[in-house]
């Protein structure tokens, strides 16, 4: 189904939801003010925006993630991007191009988690190399009230320790430093969208050491229960790559993780960009 909203041509990312949406006939170097503004309104209302073909320098794409917020920074700046600080390169050639595998939503161990996670494709792989977006509130929704309500009274601890000392891939040196930068958080498993209300599963692997409001906090079998529910198939859209695309979540209402593929026959390059977010409630 094909929507018209102002100044845009737009499609659901999967055919068979209403989650998300593909954004037509636009070039964001050159787009008007009232063109950005509906695309910031279209991803407020969908979760996740994807806009094709499109070519950005990196100043292209600092400017554009300012439009729905202010550029955030990243915790590890061994791969930012040389005179633009607020680009992280994403690449099997110089980093961990597997840092984002596992299902998980970006910087849950900060007090304010970012809003949104942009991926700008440079290079892409023929086969694998695929993002997984996961659409929690459709998740929620599919809980039984009862469930629902039981939830609510449950948070999580988020540490970024216990994270980066329990990852597989691309640990860092932990400086007495970055601990300071990094306190463990905690954030509400249930979280409540500020533009409309809605309300999400904000569940993550990897930062998550406790589930505070249960008997044993150190039972981790609820937030792998709710993992497993929430990227069952029929939450989930799977992107397939292409040079030029921009592909932008909400890191409050979805879930995401990528896919591998053969670093030895292809070569993967992303630019990403945070936008700063506000205290999940």
């Amino acid at each position: 189904m094909t929507t018209t909203l102002t100044r845009l041509r737009t499609t659901p990312l999967r055919a068979d939801t209403q989650f998300g949406a593909e954004i037509h006939d636009i070039d964001l170097r050159t787009a008007d003010q009232a063109t950005k503004q509906a695309v910031v309104d279209e991803f407020q209302r969908s979760g996740a925006i994807l806009i094709r073909g499109q070519d950005m320098r990196p100043e292209d794409l600092v400017a554009f993630v300012e439009m729905f917020g202010v550029p955030e920074d990243h915790t590890n700046k061994a791969f930012v991007m040389e005179g633009h600080e607020k680009v992280y390169i994403l690449s099997n050639r110089i980093g961990s191009h597997r840092d984002g595998v596992g299902w998980h939503t970006d910087y849950s161990y900060k007090e304010e988690p970012v809003m949104s996670t942009m991926l700008y494709a440079v290079e892409v792989p023929e086969v694998g190399g695929e993002t997984y977006l996961a659409d929690m509130v459709s998740a929620y929704n599919a809980l039984p009230p009862e469930r629902q309500e039981e939830l609510q009274t449950l948070r999580l601890h988020h540490s970024w320790e216990y994270f980066m000392t329990n990852r597989e891939d691309a640990r860092m040196e932990i400086t007495p430093e970055l601990l300071a930068e990094n306190p463990d958080v905690v954030h509400p498993l249930i979280r409540t969208h500020p533009a409309d209300g809605r309300k999400a599963l904000w569940v993550s692997t990897g930062t998550v050491k406790a589930v505070i409001g249960q008997e044993d906090p150190s039972d981790l079998a609820v937030l792998d229960e709710l993992v497993d529910f929430g990227t069952q198939e029929r939450f989930v859209f799977k992107h397939k790559w292409q040079v030029g695309d921009i592909l932008m979540w909400d890191n409050r209402c979805t879930l995401h993780t990528g896919s591998g593929f053969d670093d030895q026959k292809y070569i993967r390059t992303m630019h990403r960009l945070w936008v700063r977010g506000d205290k999940p409630y």
